[in-house]
């Protein structure tokens, strides 16, 4: 037996050959004279004890939760029944007999030491739960689905119920320093409420540094979604695992100042028809995502309208090399695209008035503004497909006036980002933005999903001043539509 090999037997007497490669845990089960059939990541082990074949299955060493070894060796990981499925937790266990239960536990520990890349799962969690968000049923989604990840990983768990709007709020604000990870299960609407109790701690500084990892819970589950793709952005068991396996993330925020109230925005900021979509289904929120496709569908009949004067920090605004961009970030290539200094505050000032800026104005009627950072809003709408997590940039849509069928057809592409080429799509990349909207303007404004006030606000970066929890050092949906709206053009 080998630090990369081991040999056990499970309660029906079968042997489980368990080997660990470069990039997989190989386990065996069956007969080995038998005839072998070799399954995917994707596969559990379904004919465990058989006879008649040895089943092969090969977990990605990411998968890997926990390997442990006392009376016998427990190997959990997490795979995927068929590939269209959420990843399953599973379990394979067996004894050593009278082989050295030292090998085994330096086996347990070269395979733990591969699958976490020398690093340790995070110790010290504080879990926050919204009970109320989306569909109500955050609480069964960590009591089934994540609890136990995290427990077979050897985590503490503080757990928190919120009970009252801000109360997530209330908590951030006073939340020990020593723990190394937040998760929030719920929504987005949560996860703006962290941020701000962040800028009301005591030591703010050290508060942003907490990486905060997102479990879906709501209705858009934006968040989730760019930092874990659409096929596994809505998938809890995912999102726990990136809670044990993911790296640090700074990501930029924005201050919002409306008034003498300043707030931090994490997400998004909108006015017009998509704001009116927001509200409008506020009372579908069991519906998940699907209350976005319908209240746009109900909005195209009724075609609501903002007109507001816009001042724009440019920083860029040409499609192709904003596409570019995010392409060769992917690809770890240098980029020509503008990035703001790195800040560590969030007391950043507004001034739109410093010396070589870039200033443009933008004031006749639109279907919408919307601004913002991460390229999916909700599964069904990847707004900002160019969107970069620390370019300290924020990226503005605005929807120009067009006929109904025209936005009726723009929905086909929409969750890929397809209207980003449109022509009365125009886009832009700015640091800082104002915006006034007019006397007789009526609609909404809506911040991280939250209602304002429809009055002048102005949105600055905050460069790098969130943490989050991520697989990747980018955003994981990748935009893949040329300007023809077709792949790889």
């Amino acid at each position: 037996m080998s630090t990369r090999e081991l040999t056990v037997t499970d309660n029906k007497g079968t042997s489980i050959i368990l080997k660990l490669t470069e990039t997989s845990l190989e386990i065996s089960v069956g007969s080995g004279n038998a005839s072998r059939r070799r399954w995917s990541s994707g596969s559990p082990l379904p004919f465990l004890g058989s006879k008649s074949s040895t089943m092969v299955t090969q977990v990605p060493l990411r998968n890997v939760v926990a390997v442990t070894s006392s009376d016998v060796v427990e190997v959990l990981y997490l795979a995927r029944k068929s590939p269209k499925r959420s990843l399953s937790l599973f379990r394979v266990e067996g004894s050593l007999g009278e082989r050295n239960d030292t090998l085994a536990k330096q086996w347990c520990e070269t395979v733990m030491a591969a699958a976490y890349r020398g690093r340790t799962p995070p110790k010290k969690v504080k879990v926050l739960i919204n009970p109320r968000g989306g569909r109500g049923q955050a609480g069964s989604i960590y009591t089934n689905k994540v609890e136990p990840i995290l427990r077979a990983a050897g985590c503490v768990l503080d757990v928190t119920y919120t009970t009252h709007p801000k109360h997530a709020l209330e908590i951030a604000q006073e939340l020990s320093l020593d723990i190394d990870a937040l998760v929030v299960v719920s929504g987005d609407g949560l996860i703006h409420e962290v941020l701000n109790g962040f800028s009301k701690h005591t030591q703010p500084d050290k508060a942003f540094c907490i990486p905060i990892a997102p479990i879906p819970a709501g209705s858009g589950n934006g968040l989730s979604l760019n930092l874990l793709g659409l096929q596994d952005g809505l998938d809890p068991r995912a999102a726990a695992l990136n809670v044990l396996k993911g790296l640090h993330l700074k990501v930029d925020l924005f201050a919002f100042t409306q008034g003498n109230q300043r707030r931090l925005s994490f997400m998004s900021q909108t006015v017009g028809l998509t704001a009116h979509i927001d509200i409008e289904t506020e009372h579908l929120r069991w519906m998940g995502d699907l209350r976005f496709v319908i209240g746009f569908l109900r909005s195209v009949v009724t075609l609501p309208t903002c007109q507001m004067e816009l001042s724009i920090k440019l920083a860029e605004q040409d499609k192709v090399k904003m596409a570019n961009a995010v392409r060769a970030r992917r690809a770890d290539a240098p980029s020509d695209i503008p990035t703001m200094p790195t800040s560590s505050s969030s007391e950043n000032i507004y001034d739109p008035g410093s010396p070589g800026d870039t200033w443009i104005k933008y004031d006749k009627p639109c279907l919408w503004v919307y601004a913002g950072k991460g390229p999916y809003v909700s599964r069904s709408l990847m707004q900002f497909p160019v969107s970069q997590p620390d370019d300290g940039l924020i990226d503005m849509a605005i929807q120009e006036i067009i006929p109904r069928k025209d936005l009726l057809a723009a929905m086909e592409g929409a969750d890929k980002g397809r209207c980003y080429w449109f022509g009365t799509n125009r886009y832009f990349k700015a640091s800082a933005y104002s915006a006034k909207p007019h006397a007789k303007s009526r609609g909404a404004l809506v911040v991280d999903g939250e209602l304002f006030p429809m009055q002048e606000f102005h949105v600055e970066v905050l460069p790098r001043l969130g943490t989050l929890l991520s697989p990747f050092p980018y955003y994981a949906p990748e935009f893949t539509l040329g300007e023809n709206g077709k792949p790889g053009s």
